[in-house]
Order: structure tokens, then C-alpha cells, then sequence
């Protein structure tokens, strides 16, 4: 179902939008080991939350009334967070992982033999030798399940982790990914509205073939990005891997993705992160950086949420009208 909606949204907004796992449902789940028919209720209700987030615009009043010092914040948070994660990953293959790094850095902008694919097939070619490619067995035609949606199990998901997600959500799949958007393509405008909408329509569909709640998200795009993806064709080709993937190896495909070198995936993710840092060169020193601290200090101390309501109640006490919002609502979607 993954592979599906990047098909679906490659085409629609011919770019690489990142299709992503909704991470603090995730976390949950896994943590209170909920059943199926929870996992496909929390992503029908999250579609209905963002179906209404959507219709009514409310992404659009909340996205003018966020200043650019907060969403450099949260760029910033992001980073940062990728960073740590990264160094984090590295530490466990640190030979590997700085080879790796040098190899982003030496084929970044190869069109011959780019580095997220090079790297990509020595991380296969070392399961390989490790024999941990043996774990996928026979290929299998395994065709994704008709779930049924439980009434009962929409409530205890939205209260367990759904309300934990949604300013999440707003804040790294909606606005910072829109801003995002502005920033890589100036003149192709993905709009708040939009996004909000096509997370809603995701996942009102897909859970009843048994998919997970997803979203779109900026650390994701700029990953994208950075290893050299630029138009919709990005999602085309992931999107079909993923489902051969689904289709055929469904089984035995968790296994190989938990045995891939986690060093290397590391490497690729500090350097997106050192990347992502990079947006808040254009801020100038005086109070705006007030609000970027303050967005920072919460992202990185409890989430990227209660980071982005510390930013905005501290840039209406100290900065007010002095930092203008980074995006403002249009009278009508193009």
C-alpha cells in the first residue's frame, strides 16, 4: 500500500514526495503491541482528521500564522535530529559508516552511478556475504489482505496515540514540508491545504487493504532531494519496488531490512541532517533567533510539537510583527 500511494502521488504532484510511516502511531503500537484492527482504525480516523484539516482550511490559518524563524526551527530540529540518529547508526560499523559518507560526498551528483544506489547495492552485496540474504527464501505471490474496520478500536486508537500525532503531523508532514517545497521549487507551490488533503485521502483508503497510516514528511523530501531526486519519477520507482516487494517478499522482507548494515543508512542520514541545517544560514542575529531556540529546545527535550507551540509562544512574546510568517494562505488553490 506504500508502494501504491507513491505511485499515486508521484503522478499527481510530479515531484519526490516522500511516503512515510506516521511515527509516534508507530511508536505506540509497537510499544502496546495493539492488534491489526487497531493499526487499520488509527489510520482510517487520522485520514478523517486530515480529510477535515483539509476542507476547512485550518492548515492554512495555522501555516499564516507561523513565522519563518519557528519553521527554521523545526528545519533546524530536523536536522539535528537526523544527525544524532545518524552518528547514533554509524557508531555501530564506524569504518563502514565513514566509508559510506565519503562515497555520498565523492558520487552526490554522479548521473552514472549515483551514491544512494551504490551504496544501496554494497549494503546488499554485504547481506550476501554475511549469508543474511538467505532469510528471503522462495518468491511468494502474497496478494495484501481486506481488512475490516473495527468501530470500536477508533476511539482507544485516536486516544492512545492519534491525538499525540496530529500537531506532529502539522507541524513536519504539512507546514515544514510546504515550506520545503517553496524552497527546492519557487515556482511549483504545493499548498498546505493540499497536503492536509492528501494525507486524508491516503488514509481513508488504504487501511482497508491493509495499510498503515501515512504522511509526507520534510525530513523525507529533503532526503529525497539530496540524493538527487527531482521530479515524480522518484515515487514511480519506489513506489514499484515496494510493491514487488509486498507482492513477493512479504515474508521474509522485514527480516532482510533489519539485517542491512545500519551503518550505512546512518551515513546518509547525517549528511541529509548537516543539509537540512543549512536553511537557517539566511536568519539574522537578533531576536528571531530567540523563537528558533525556543523551537529547537522543545523538539530536541520532548518532540517536535511541543517544540513548535514553544516557537510560536515565544515569538509573539519577544519578536511579534518584527518576523513576518514564512507562508501565507492563497484565496484559492491553483
Amino acid at each position: 500500500m506504500m508502494g501504491v500511494a507513491n505511485i499515486a502521488t508521484g503522478l499527481v504532484y510530479r515531484l519526490p514526495m516522500p511516503i512515510e510511516p506516521m511515527k509516534v502511531l508507530a511508536v505506540v503500537a509497537i510499544a502496546q503491541a495493539w492488534t491489526p484492527e487497531k493499526v487499520y482504525a488509527s489510520a482510517l480516523i487520522m485520514g478523517v482528521v486530515w480529510l477535515i484539516m483539509g476542507a476547512t482550511r485550518a492548515m492554512d490559518f495555522a501555516a499564516r500564522w507561523t513565522p519563518r524563524s519557528v519553521i527554521r526551527g523545526i528545519q533546524l530540529s530536523l536536522g539535528v535530529l537526523l544527525g544524532m540518529q545518524g552518528v547514533r547508526m554509524i557508531g555501530t560499523w564506524w569504518l563502514l559508516g565513514i566509508g559510506a559518507a565519503l562515497i555520498v560526498l565523492l558520487l552526490r551528483n554522479n548521473r552514472f552511478a549515483p551514491a544512494s544506489i551504490v551504496l544501496v547495492a554494497g549494503g546488499v552485496v554485504l547481506l550476501a556475504v554475511r549469508g543474511d540474504l538467505l532469510a528471503a527464501g522462495a518468491f511468494t505471490l502474497s496478494l495484501p489482505p481486506l481488512a475490516a474496520i473495527d468501530p470500536h478500536e477508533i476511539w482507544p486508537a485516536l486516544r492512545d496515540g492519534g491525538l499525540a500525532q496530529i500537531p506532529l503531523t502539522a507541524t513536519n508532514a504539512v507546514i515544514a514540508t510546504s515550506a520545503l517545497i517553496a524552497e527546492y521549487w519557487p515556482n511549483r507551490r504545493v499548498t498546505n491545504r493540499q497536503l492536509a488533503l492528501n494525507m486524508g485521502v491516503m488514509n481513508v483508503i488504504l487501511p482497508f487493504l491493509g495499510g498503515l497510516r501515512l504522511c509526507q514528511k520534510a525530513s523525507g523530501l529533503a532526503g529525497q532531494y539530496y540524493f538527487g531526486a527531482r521530479t515524480g519519477g522518484a515515487n514511480l520507482i519506489e513506489g514499484t519496488i515496494e510493491i514487488c516487494l509486498g507482492l513477493f517478499l512479504a515474508g521474509s522482507i522485514a527480516a532482510i531490512f533489519a539485517a542491512f548494515p545500519l551503518a550505512i543508512v546512518g551515513a546518509m542520514m547525517l549528511l541529509v541532517g548537516i543539509e537540512m541545517v543549512k536553511f537557517a544560514r539566511d536568519l539574522r542575529f537578533n531576536r528571531q533567533l530567540i523563537p528558533v531556540a525556543a523551537t529547537l529546545a522543545g523538539s530536541l527535550l520532548v518532540n517536535m510539537a511541543v517544540g513548535f507551540a514553544a516557537g510560536m509562544v515565544v515569538h509573539h512574546v519577544f519578536v511579534g510583527r518584527e518576523d513576518r510568517p514564512a507562508t501565507r494562505s492563497p484565496k484559492r488553490d491553483s
